[in-house]
């Protein structure tokens, strides 16, 4: 539940900005983007949504808790699901932005689209913020890939998710 608190000169507004994605599963990217956002906003929301295009690994309370252990302790983030529009959820906790990583130009291309509709629907401006060089090669898709062959993801995602990859693979094959 998010809590409000009555702006004043010595208690300015809180400044929310919304961290979106399927997090299937979470990446060290994923949290290398909200650390960095933290340094512009007082709250980072890693809003856990479903995306109808991709058929998931990991359910969507697997993917917030997941999220939420990654993010524990980054001070001001936290780990909610988007339960429908994210236009509404960004209304719902008071988000002044959206915060997208990316790695390239095709993520570029691929994220305006969205956030130029949520500056429609809600309002709210997105804010990019480019990829750590280090970790431009990790994204979701590839560390489901890797695990599915048998590969070591320990060092692409946070403490606990190879885990929880490994064991729904496993449960996918019975």
């Amino acid at each position: 539940m998010t809590q409000t608190r009555v702006p004043t000169q010595d208690n300015p507004p809180t400044r929310v900005a919304v961290c979106p994605g399927s997090f299937d599963p979470i990446t060290n990217g994923h949290v290398d983007v909200v650390r960095r956002a933290l340094t512009m906003f007082d709250e980072v929301v890693v809003a856990v949504a479903t995306n109808a295009a991709k058929a998931p690994l990991l359910s969507p309370q697997s993917r917030v808790d997941l999220a939420a252990g990654a993010v524990a302790g980054l001070p001001g983030a936290r780990a909610e699901l988007v339960p429908g529009l994210l236009a509404d959820f960004l209304r719902q906790v008071g988000a002044c932005a959206v915060v997208k990583g990316v790695r390239g130009a095709s993520d570029v291309d691929a994220e305006v689209p969205m956030a130029l509709v949520n500056r429609h629907l809600a309002g709210v401006e997105t804010v990019f913020v480019a990829a750590d060089q280090s970790l431009t090669h990790i994204a979701s898709s590839i560390v489901k890939d890797v695990a599915r062959h048998g590969g070591n993801i320990d060092d692409l995602v946070p403490a606990g998710v190879a885990a929880a990859v490994y064991e729904a693979l496993s449960e996918d094959h019975l």
